[in-house]
């Protein structure tokens, strides 16, 4: 009797909690629905997102001889001239080497709510490479290894228009074709490379056809200072900004483009004691291809122009003496083209580079001259480079050998800024390897 009067009393229980099971159990339809809203509100597009990227770097670099170079031999232009001792031995000949991680970046990209109709994105970039030399005369002062601002820039994007405002890549390098090279230097003195301030309009012709205009104000690397200016016066002096335009041909295989520049600077607002307003003018015209598919990568670039120092190129400007005692200016002419092929393999990729430039001078009767590649009475006639690579990529890790030898022919200086007698040859020979982790 008992245990029939306990088993009366769990019955009503157990159908009461089937009965609100039943009922709280959601029916087909209803999870359906759910699952619904819930992919309707993951694939709504999010307001705000962010990503870092970026990578360790660390490259040993050896060269057979000094060179003009940038942070602590990281970065090589150019062999120097043959300098004799009293013994008739070359002082320059003798080699350099250095274990350096200043390369290592980070950056951040970002997007946020559209702003009137446009995708609204942004990107901050930086490394460790520094704004300033190691200074030998003042126990090792200067910027290397603090962080440097590569990149800081905010795009709006409309279906057809795109809007682009703060530093990134000079207009003249072209993020899509520049030299493969493990070397940091990444094809400099013969691609242009550096950042400055810009605004700039890309509107789309086509889908793969499209036009860019572009005004920036120089800031990572400048022109070469006049007698009485100081770092970048010639840019700040100037009321106008360096303008660019752009046509650029873009699909799955290739890319191609063309473009001309036309900058004014000012030098500097004083001279022989006078107030100047003498202006410093020049163009440049620069082309470039790419044709990729899954088994090569070949890329071709040629640029020819007055005062090419921005770009970090030889050359620069001449200043000529006026009866009135204020010094005039104009550019002098350098011209360069490089060539680069590259296997596609993601696990082992050779590639191949080489590069050209040539100092064509400027007009005769010039008083002072304000260039690189000039050393005292010698100057650079033309610099070429030949290098070879392999690429060992497995996931995000990378291990890059590289032999490059880079030639230089030196002569005295003649009227024209160009190298006349006693022609040089000089050349230098670097081995390196560069390890990167990127994430």
């Amino acid at each position: 009797m008992k245990k029939l009067t306990i088993l009366l009393g769990i019955i009503p229980s157990v159908f009461l909690q089937s009965l609100l099971y039943a009922q709280e159990t959601p029916t087909t339809e209803e999870l359906l629905k759910r699952i619904e809203a819930l992919e309707a509100e993951k694939s709504k597009p999010k307001e705000w997102d962010a990503s870092f990227y970026g990578w360790v770097r660390t490259e040993y670099n050896f060269d057979s001889r000094q060179s003009a170079y940038s942070r602590e031999y990281n970065l090589n232009l150019y062999p120097l001239d043959e300098k004799l001792d009293a013994n008739g031995k070359d002082i320059n000949d003798a080699g350099v080497s250095n274990f350096l991680a200043i390369t290592t970046r980070v950056g951040l990209k970002f997007k946020g709510p559209d702003v009137w109709g446009a995708k609204a994105t942004g990107n901050i970039e930086a490394d460790f490479f520094g704004n300033t030399e190691l200074n030998k005369t003042s126990a090792g002062s200067g910027s290397i290894g603090l962080l440097r601002l590569r990149h800081a820039t905010a795009t709006l994007t409309w279906p057809k228009t795109a809007l682009t405002f703060g530093q990134t890549w000079y207009p003249t390098f072209v993020p899509e074709v520049y030299p493969g090279v493990a070397n940091f230097n990444t094809g400099i003195l013969f691609n242009p490379f550096g950042w400055a301030g810009q605004v700039k309009v890309t509107q789309k012709i086509t889908p793969e056809l499209s036009f860019s205009v572009v005004a920036y104000k120089d800031r990572e690397f400048q022109t070469a200072n006049a007698t009485g200016a100081s770092t970048n016066s010639a840019t700040f002096n100037s009321s106008v900004p360096t303008f660019h335009g752009q046509l650029q041909f873009k699909n799955k295989s290739i890319v191609a483009g063309a473009g001309a520049e036309y900058q004014s600077l000012k030098p500097v607002i004083e001279s022989g004691g006078l107030a100047s307003d003498e202006k410093l003018n020049s163009e440049m015209f620069f082309g470039y291809f790419k044709y990729a598919n899954e088994k090569v990568i070949a890329k071709l670039y040629g640029i020819t122009g007055g005062n090419l120092h921005h770009l970090v190129m030889i050359g620069g400007f001449a200043g000529y003496e006026n009866p009135n005692g204020i010094e005039s200016y104009k550019p002098t002419k350098t011209s360069a083209f490089w060539a680069d092929l590259a296997s596609a393999h993601p696990k082992v990729a050779p590639g191949v580079f080489f590069g050209y430039t040539k100092n064509s001078g400027v007009d005769a009767g010039y008083k002072n001259l304000y260039v690189r590649g000039a050393s005292g009475a010698r100057i650079l006639d033309h610099v070429w480079r030949a290098s070879a690579r392999v690429d060992f990529k497995q996931n995000k890790f990378s291990i890059s050998p590289e032999i490059e030898y880079t030639a230089a022919t030196w002569g005295d200086i003649n009227n024209d800024a160009t190298a006349a007698n006693n022609l040089k040859d000089v050349g230098n020979l670097r081995a390196m390897v560069r390890v990167m982790y990127s994430f």
